[in-house]
């Protein structure tokens, strides 16, 4: 691994961190909290990936698939990771709104990190980056529009289709699978989170009418 890249992966990581402290007061236990130690946990494996996706120039051709590989499985242990983050919240009585939202904008966070590694490796063109800035559209679009701030119920729906975005951007950047095929899953991928992104919207609007 290129000396910088553990550099560049503790940088994203400062950042992250300083989010999470600024987000603390917000926090109801006295305590950080199993839960939270395994989502900070997968903060630093995405970080990583984060540097290695960003500075992948900095590889040879010959370490290019190592590269892959090795960033597919540290992919795939994150998205383990964050089944049990929510087992231990669950079982420790630790839910919070605060660890919801460190998980969820992590997962944006690593969408977002695949959505340009899927454009650099040549699976898909750089509409696939629509994929990892959709959120980050929407969190603007609240700016203009506040009746996009008020709460979501929770839903299988959006969490499943996060892990599916998750795992098909893991997936296109294996070697073996090339265009067409990778373009046709990314593009599956990215209907499936406009289809969620249109349900939340929707529920937004009618909830807003229903108050007017």
């Amino acid at each position: 691994m290129e000396a910088h890249i553990p550099v560049i992966a503790g940088g994203v990581l400062a950042v992250i961190f300083a989010f999470v402290f600024l987000g603390l007061p917000h926090h109801r236990h006295p305590r950080f909290g199993y839960a939270n130690l395994v989502t900070a946990m997968r903060a630093g494996l995405i970080s990583l990936v984060g540097a290695v996706v960003l500075f992948s120039d900095a590889f040879g051709e010959n370490q290019i698939d190592r590269m892959v590989w090795a960033t597919a499985a540290a992919v795939a242990f994150a998205l383990s990771l964050d089944g049990v983050d929510g087992y231990l919240a669950r079982r420790y009585r630790q839910q919070s709104m605060f660890g919801a939202r460190f998980d969820m904008e992590l997962d944006a966070f690593l969408i977002l990190i695949l959505s340009i590694a899927a454009t650099v490796l040549g699976k898909a063109g750089a509409w696939v980056l629509l994929i990892g800035m959709l959120r980050y559209v929407f969190v603007a679009a609240q700016w203009f529009l506040p009746w996009l701030r008020n709460a979501l119920p929770a839903s299988f729906r959006r969490k499943s289709i996060c892990v599916v975005q998750v795992a098909a951007l893991c997936a296109v950047m294996l070697p073996f699978l090339t265009q067409p095929f990778s373009g046709i899953l990314c593009g599956v991928a990215l209907c499936l989170l406009v289809y969620s992104f249109a349900v939340d919207i929707l529920y937004l609007a009618a909830a807003r009418g229903a108050k007017a």
